[in-house]
């Protein structure tokens, strides 16, 4: 009898010792940029709010800077669950659907508000694109406006002429191409290797990336052209976030909602911030001269022209909403 009592304690302990195992969910959380860039803070903050939501129910461990998956492999791995969540550039699959790109239509919008009110009006028929191919949409965070990186002054578009243009996008790879520099497509992890070796000697980003990517020991001009601000989007595997109680999913959302301000926020404040440590680190950070900005203000007519006419209707209807805000 005391042998039997005693073999059903044991098994109670081992079945209350394995109960936080059992109960506890781990999820992996691709990113594309360095851990001590904005973005990727933000995604660990929002990782310790759901954790704290949840009680340790809910686990999320972020891997940045392309870490578990390069920038261009992070949907594909989201959508047939090898991760749970993911964030990334939502513009560099725009050849996947032209909407995923309506942020880097050139000078479409500048300034933080006006791309709030882009994210707005464009929203629901991204988050419904997303949802069609598995994924729901969690939130989404600006980067800095985005400038021209060279290694010799412009003083026209004329004198990007034969420049190594480093591509993230289709955007970025059609200005190249407009302005008669040679692309190479490179994604921001690989960006400093390529830049040290001579790859590219110009690419166009915001202050953000060239700090991450130290461009001040490469190039030496960075021409503040403001010409769009585009936005990383955060989402999970549907069917993952689908089979989790309803406690942990409003954890979820309710985190998300809190992760976009706080970068939105974060964006706002370290844009300058960012141009100063260009600057501090020996580059010329300058306006474009008045014959640049109408070369990039030509291009940007060219390529909104060419986005509107891929996007169709649905693109159409989202820059009618966008500029009736």
């Amino acid at each position: 009898m005391t042998s039997h009592l005693l073999r059903s304690a044991l098994i109670a302990g081992a079945v209350l010792a394995a109960a936080p195992a059992f109960a506890q969910t781990k999820w992996n959380l691709p990113a594309a940029y360095p851990s001590d860039n904005p973005h990727s803070e933000n995604l660990v903050a929002f990782a310790k709010d759901v954790e704290a939501a949840t009680s340790g129910k809910l686990l999320i461990t972020v891997h940045p800077n392309a870490s578990l998956f390069k920038a261009p492999d992070i949907k594909r791995a989201v959508v047939t669950g090898q991760a749970q969540m993911g964030e990334l550039l939502l513009s560099i699959h725009e050849n996947e659907d032209p909407v995923f790109g309506i942020d880097v239509v050139p000078f479409l919008a500048t300034s933080f508000p006006d791309a709030m009110k882009l994210y707005q009006a464009s929203k629901p028929l991204i988050a419904k694109k997303l949802d069609a191919q598995g994924l729901k949409l969690l939130f989404v965070v600006p980067w800095a406006p985005q400038g021209v990186y060279v290694n010799k002054p412009l003083a026209t578009i004329e004198d990007m002429k034969g420049l190594k243009w480093r591509a993230y996008n289709v955007g970025t790879a059609r200005i190249g191409e407009l302005v008669g520099a040679q692309s190479v497509t490179i994604q921001a992890a690989e960006l400093p290797q390529a830049l040290a070796t001579g790859v590219v000697n110009s690419f166009m980003s915001s202050g953000g990336t060239g700090y991450d990517s130290k461009a001040w020991e490469s190039l030496k001009y960075f021409y503040d052209v403001q010409a769009w601000i585009p936005k990383d989007y955060t989402f999970v595997n549907k069917a993952a976030f689908e089979a989790l109680d309803k406690p942990t999913q409003d954890a979820i959302l309710k985190a998300a909602a809190t992760a976009e301000t706080r970068g939105w926020k974060a964006w706002q404040e370290k844009a300058s911030w960012y141009l100063d440590q260009l600057k501090a680190k020996g580059m010329a950070v300058e306006p474009p001269s008045p014959a640049l900005k109408a070369g990039f203000q030509k291009v940007g007519e060219q390529l909104t022209a060419d986005w509107l006419k891929k996007a169709g209707a649905d693109g159409q209807a989202v820059v009618e909403a966008y500029k009736k805000m």
